[in-house]
């Protein structure tokens, strides 16, 4: 029997008697937290729960956790962390050893209470246009260290158990508008979108899962990336990414056409699982409905991710904290 071809979201901190029974008869691949979702370590550790008994095995929980803006779990109960972008330039050439730290440390957060995936490394390249609503969260305007970065907190937070979600392929960060609210289009040409903005996704693609761009690369196809075969296919045979692609949350304002279409088309397209959060309960049931079930090759990829799901290894937090508060020159949060 294969998984639904979706991750969907809850409403609030504890699922509705609806949402149970919507989760039930989906069965999703997995869902994903928003802060609406993030109260108390106890709250989170019981809805995680609520979730996987709904639909009756251990389903991957995923969450946006980067670090800086993009944080959904925050202080008093969770650390705070600058933007990447920043611990990046403060750490020099420390900065892989300190990404590293993060998102191990990022990861024992997670595992503690249920979520065993994260949305991130973000190794979007930045460059001289890209948008303020994605600028701090990259890592560098180099794509070779873009890579070496993006390795290196993927590494951290398999090591603590966590799957990581390499995002946005093939690359972001070029996009001059912010994607939640219009549609990005790209005029590169095809040779240097591969000199620099596809590198580190071909670097990183033995990672378990990866996210789409909501942009158009007019080089390829004149449809979003996450709607096009041509992209698709580029990212299987050029980037040579054979794991889980996810797309980005098809609810954003950059793709036209209803929820339940851009999910027929996704998949159509060659994604394995369609993302869609902030909707209707209804709104849910209809794009579970035209995502379906995932496809036999789909499923082979989800039990793939799946199995590098493991048990943390034994660390010493805090004296990961200790190690990455120097080499930050004590300067941890943003």
């Amino acid at each position: 029997m294969s998984f639904g071809a979706t991750i969907i979201d809850a409403d609030g901190l504890r699922l509705t008697a609806d949402e149970k029974a919507l989760f039930r008869d989906a069965d999703p691949f997995g869902f994903i937290l928003f802060a609406r979702n993030i109260d108390t370590p106890d709250q989170v550790r019981a809805l995680c729960a609520e979730m996987r008994d709904a639909v009756g095995r251990e389903a991957l929980i995923t969450i946006d956790q980067e670090g800086g803006r993009v944080q959904r779990m925050r202080a008093p109960h969770w650390r705070e962390w600058m933007p990447p972008l920043e611990l990046v330039a403060l750490a020099g050439a420390h900065a892989p050893r300190a990404m590293y730290l993060m998102y191990r440390i990022i990861a024992a957060e997670l595992r503690s209470v249920g979520i065993d995936s994260n949305c991130a490394p973000m190794v979007d390249v930045a460059g001289a246009a890209t948008h303020v609503f994605l600028r701090n969260r990259c890592y560098s305007s180099d794509p070779v260290r873009v890579a070496q970065l993006g390795r290196a907190a993927a590494d951290g937070m398999l090591s603590g158990g966590v799957l990581p979600v390499l995002k946005h392929m093939p690359g972001h960060g070029r996009a001059t508008m912010d994607s939640h609210f219009d549609l990005p289009t790209v005029s590169a040409p095809l040779d240097d979108l591969f000199q620099t903005d596809f590198v580190p996704f071909k670097a990183l693609n033995h990672l378990p899962m990866g996210m789409t761009a909501h942009l158009v690369y007019e080089a390829l196809d004149d449809a979003p990336a996450t709607l096009s075969p041509k992209v698709m296919q580029l990212i299987r045979n050029d980037l040579d990414f054979d794991n889980l692609i996810m797309t980005d949350d098809i609810s954003m304002k950059a793709l036209s056409g209803t929820p339940s279409e851009n999910a027929a088309a996704a998949i159509e397209a060659g994604c394995d699982v369609v993302l869609y959060c902030n909707a209707s309960l209804e709104d849910r049931r209809a794009v579970t409905q035209a995502a379906g079930r995932m496809t036999p090759t789909a499923q082979i990829r989800a039990e793939r991710a799946l199995a590098m799901r493991t048990q943390p290894d034994a660390v010493d937090i805090p004296a990961l904290e200790r190690e990455f508060e120097a080499l930050l020159g004590g300067a941890v949060h943003g």
